[in-house]
């Protein structure tokens, strides 16, 4: 697909925060609260990963979007407050970076209220929204373009913005791709009887497959989004390591280095046509194991974790 970037600009890159801090490890399991080192692990994105890495944008002069869970505002609207200072973009990750998978539209509802509600007592009102594991639902659409926003950037069939609408048809928003190789969750996330799989790589080699990455889209003109988390690419040297990487993608000529909510606003004119994704269906006859069963975060008394 043929994408037409603004005035000299042949291609885009955007880096993006999810600054799911303590949220994602209560939401995977609301007992973690009682594992002090686990949950510090975590609180290190927050109380140190973040200041390091607006320093490292500062001295790039680069503006990022950040993707913040309503529950991470809840529990540190200073941090939050601080990168909207540094002129970033803030935007919508969920509540308590819930599971997504199999739940209803009505409790996708209440997750994506609960969370503009925490961003909205910092007076934030985001324009993008990450689901959380980037797992969108059929539904998630229409409840998205029902409550303003104009963007997502949660799926992975494209290498350039696209324009799409939910399965009611009414609206539609703008999709940056991602994609599990741009993650450094994938690299370096690890945290024993948690997640990760022992194996934490190496920044040089981050760096590398990172930037071939980066190298590639902007020889086809296609869009390179970063997904980083404090808590992980906030350590000394894979910040060291990503502000060398911005440095080269900045070099880059014509490669245009901005906020997803940017991207998105030039997406919303350069592309015209709307599209709805196919929804595929297994074929008459197949197996498959039972689906997953949501877990009921409404159950969860968030006090007792804060």
């Amino acid at each position: 697909m043929t994408f037409t970037w603004p005035d000299s600009m042949r291609a885009a890159a955007a880096f993006s925060f999810d600054v799911d801090a303590e949220s994602c490890v209560l939401a995977h399991d609301p007992a973690s609260s009682a594992r002090m080192s686990l949950m510090t692990h975590q609180a290190y994105g927050p109380r140190v990963g973040v200041p390091r890495l607006l320093r490292v944008l500062e001295r790039r002069g680069v503006t990022a979007t950040f993707f913040v869970p309503g529950f991470t505002a809840d529990t540190y609207p200073d941090m939050v407050r601080r990168i909207a200072d540094g002129g970033h973009e803030i935007a919508h990750h969920g509540y308590l970076h819930e599971p997504m998978q199999g739940i209803s539209a009505e409790q996708e509802a209440s997750y994506l209220d609960r969370g503009l509600e925490a961003l909205g007592r910092l007076g934030i009102t985001p324009a993008g929204y990450r689901a959380p594991w980037w797992e969108l639902n059929w539904h998630s659409a229409d409840l998205l373009v029902e409550r303003g926003f104009r963007y997502d950037s949660s799926l992975l069939d494209g290498d350039v913005p696209y324009r799409f609408t939910g399965e009611s048809g009414r609206g539609s928003l703008v999709e940056i791709p991602v994609d599990w190789t741009l993650d450094d969750w994938e690299q370096y996330a690890f945290y024993p009887g948690w997640t990760g799989s022992g194996v934490i790589e190496s920044p040089a080699k981050v760096h590398e497959m990172w930037l071939l990455e980066a190298e590639a889209q902007h020889a086809e003109g296609g869009c390179f989004v970063l997904t980083n988390h404090p808590f992980i690419s906030g350590r000394p040297s894979k910040a060291v390591a990503l502000e060398r990487l911005i440095a080269d993608v900045q070099a880059m000529d014509g490669m245009w280095v901005t906020t997803l909510a940017e991207i998105a606003r030039h997406a919303e004119t350069a592309v015209a046509d709307v599209r709805s994704i196919a929804r595929v269906e297994a074929p008459t006859g197949a197996r498959g194991r039972a689906p997953l069963e949501a877990v009921d975060l409404e159950a969860v008394d968030l006090e007792a974790v804060d």
